[in-house]
């Protein structure tokens, strides 16, 4: 199972998500041959420089959800490294969290850093795949958190269903995606290649048409074929100025490498030439170099509730 990202990333992360998840990010510095690594650790130091730089954007979903009362035990599925596990836990001093995951290697990075915040008792993390047709006991929570998880999923319905049967009545789901990857470039970059990253993410929604079908579904139909009843849905647009924070460079030249790992067969021979300056990171031409980069994405919200 994924977990969650903004952008492309398998394994959760779609984002650079992915992310991202959460569907959900990458390494700093260092050399770069702009080739995707794919490894647990690159996966999860990009999910970490995820929830960095879109930290006050998740606090403010975070907000948003409609919890009359607070709720007490909470799941976040496809957790990744934490990102929504941790904004969860400040929301909700009151609550625990059940972390879940496939990865053992995210959830014993997380584990690291429930015990570096001191909330470590507050935290369960469980490993599984939630494409498998039975799912471990979740106990019985008050909210259940999905951050660009559910587009990986083989059989979206039947985990919605899953989560609809697991919750009590009048508990609260909320599922949070992407529309696609970030954006982080102006248009006219870069200036040999203007329009370059245009065409990376129109080659990237090629190969996720095929392979990540439900990613940018409209999740309000599926959840009320589940049986919930949407109480809310909220479009949010992202645009985070990086001219003057270092982890937002990072996050793109993280982000970067994934899509080109996604995208090279796509792309014409100067596209891809250009998208590799960008990502050597001791070429002068490397994207940690410029003061131009912003973080543009956009992302939808639904709270669904289950009835009596």
């Amino acid at each position: 199972m994924a977990h969650a990202h903004p952008h492309p990333h398998p394994s959760g992360q779609d984002g650079p998500g992915s992310p991202g998840s959460h569907d959900g990010h990458r390494p700093h510095g260092g050399h770069s041959h702009a080739h995707s690594d794919d490894s647990a650790e690159g996966q999860a130091e990009i999910l970490d420089l995820d929830a960095e730089v879109l930290a006050e954007h998740l606090a403010a979903v975070t907000r948003w959800l409609p919890t009359a009362t607070p709720p007490r035990r909470i799941v976040d599925l496809g957790c990744g490294t934490g990102a929504g596990t941790f904004a969860l836990l400040d929301r909700f001093p009151e609550a625990d969290v059940t972390a879940v995951d496939s990865s053992a290697a995210h959830l014993q990075r997380l584990r690291d850093k429930a015990i570096a915040r001191g909330v470590d008792e507050r935290v369960r993390t469980v490993q599984a795949d939630l494409d498998d047709a039975v799912w471990p006991d979740l106990g019985a929570p008050d909210l259940v958190w999905a951050s660009a998880s559910m587009h990986h999923m083989a059989d979206p319905d039947r985990a919605l269903r899953a989560v609809h049967d697991a919750l009590p009545p009048g508990g609260l789901f909320a599922v949070l995606e992407l529309a696609g990857f970030p954006r982080f470039l102006p248009e006219n970059a870069p200036e040999e290649r203007p329009g370059l990253e245009e065409r990376c993410h129109a080659a990237s929604e090629r190969y996720h048409v095929e392979h990540v079908p439900h990613r940018g579904a409209d999740w309000g139909p599926k959840l009320a074929a589940a049986g919930f009843a949407v109480e809310a849905e909220r479009a949010l647009t992202v645009n985070i100025d990086g001219s003057r924070d270092a982890a937002v460079g990072a996050y793109a030249l993280g982000s970067l490498r994934r899509l080109r790992g996604t995208v090279a067969d796509g792309l014409a021979a100067e596209d891809l030439a250009a998208l590799d300056r960008l990502l050597d990171t001791d070429g002068p031409h490397s994207i940690l170099r410029r003061d131009d980069l912003e973080v543009r994405t956009e992302r939808t919200v639904w709270a669904a509730r289950r009835g009596a």
